[in-house]
C-alpha cells in the first residue's frame, strides 16, 4: 500500500503543478477608447504576449476605468494598461503591485482642452477667461488625462472647482466619446488625451469646421504597465522579468498601434508620485 500512496501522492502532486502551469495570465486596459476597437487591438497583444512567455495569455475587456482597478484588486487580471491615476489607486490596493514599462510618450504626455467652433475660441497659450460659465465635460472621473490633470491646471488658473467655473459640468467616460460630444455641440467644452484626439483626426473622425483645440496642458507623467507581485510565484522565477522585457521588446508598428505608442520604455513606481501628490491635491485621492 505504501508504494501505491507514494505513487498517488506523487501523481496528485504532479496534476497540481499542471494546473499551476495551466492557469491563463490575464490582462486588461481602462477603457479610453472605444470597446469594440480596443478589443481587436488588445486580442493580438495577448497573442503576442503569449508566445513570448509561452503560458496562456487572455485580454478581458472592462467597462469602466473603476472597473479596471477593481479587475486588478480582485486578481481577476494580473497585469493592466492604467492610466496615471488609476494606477497609482491600484497599486495602493495590490501591495507588491509595481510598474514595469510605459510608452515612450509617457513621461511627457499631455492633454487637450477641445471647444466647439460656436465658441468663437481660437487657440491660446494660457486658459482664456471666455470658458468661465460654459459647459464642459471631462472624460472618466478616473481619468489622468481627461480629468485629474485638466482639474488642475483650471483650479490652478482660476482659483475655483470646475462646478463653480462653468455652467454644466460632465463626465463622458472616454476620450472618444469626449470628442463626439464637443463636436455634436452637447458641451461646449471637454478635456481630453492628445494621442486619442491625434489618431481620431489622423482616421477622419473629426471635422475641424465644428470642433478645435484651444489649449494644451504642460507635460505630465501618464500611462503605464502595473504588474501584480505575486507572478513569480504562480508562473515561476523571473516571470514578471520576462513579462518586463516583452513589453519593451515590441516593436510591431500594428502591436505598438493598440495603444497608440511608439515603443515601450522603462518605469517605476516612483516615476508617478507626482500624480498622487495632484490626486490628493484636488481631493481625488485621500493620504
Amino acid at each position: 500500500m505504501q508504494p501505491l500512496r507514494l505513487a498517488l501522492s506523487l501523481l496528485f502532486a504532479s496534476l497540481l503543478s499542471w494546473h499551476s502551469l495551466a492557469e491563463p495570465f490575464v490582462f486588461t486596459a481602462i477603457p479610453d477608447e472605444d470597446e469594440t476597437r480596443l478589443k481587436a487591438r488588445f486580442d493580438r497583444v495577448a497573442v503576442y504576449l503569449a508566445e513570448r512567455l509561452k503560458v496562456e495569455v487572455e485580454y478581458i475587456p472592462v467597462k469602466s476605468y473603476p472597473a479596471a482597478v477593481s479587475a486588478f484588486r480582485n486578481d481577476q487580471v494580473q497585469l493592466a494598461w492604467f492610466g496615471g491615476l488609476t494606477g497609482v489607486q491600484a497599486r495602493r490596493l495590490v501591495p507588491g503591485a509595481q510598474v514595469i514599462a510605459q510608452g515612450a510618450e509617457d513621461p511627457r504626455f499631455k492633454s487637450y482642452l477641445i471647444a466647439h467652433v460656436s465658441t468663437g475660441l481660437e487657440p491660446a497659450e494660457t486658459l482664456p477667461d471666455a470658458i468661465r460659465g460654459m459647459t464642459l465635460t471631462f472624460g472618466s472621473k478616473s481619468s489622468t488625462s481627461g480629468r485629474l490633470m485638466p482639474e488642475y491646471y483650471l483650479r490652478q488658473r482660476f482659483g475655483e472647482a470646475p462646478e463653480t467655473l462653468f455652467s454644466r459640468v460632465g463626465f463622458s467616460a472616454n476620450h472618444s466619446r469626449t470628442i463626439a460630444l464637443v463636436q455634436a455641440g452637447a458641451y461646449q467644452l471637454g478635456t481630453l488625451n492628445y494621442a486619442v484626439w491625434d489618431e481620431e483626426l489622423a482616421q477622419g473622425n473629426i471635422d475641424p469646421d465644428k470642433v478645435r483645440v484651444i489649449w494644451t496642458t504642460p507635460p505630465y507623467p501618464d500611462y503605464q504597465w502595473t504588474l501584480r507581485g505575486d507572478v513569480d510565484a504562480r508562473w515561476g522565477a523571473g516571470f514578471a522579468a520576462r513579462v518586463r522585457q516583452a513589453l519593451l521588446d515590441m516593436d510591431d508598428p500594428e502591436l505598438l498601434a493598440a495603444f497608440p505608442r511608439s515603443a515601450f520604455i522603462p518605469a517605476s513606481n516612483a516615476d508617478f508620485e507626482a500624480i498622487a501628490e495632484t490626486a490628493r491635491a484636488i481631493g481625488l485621492m485621500d493620504e
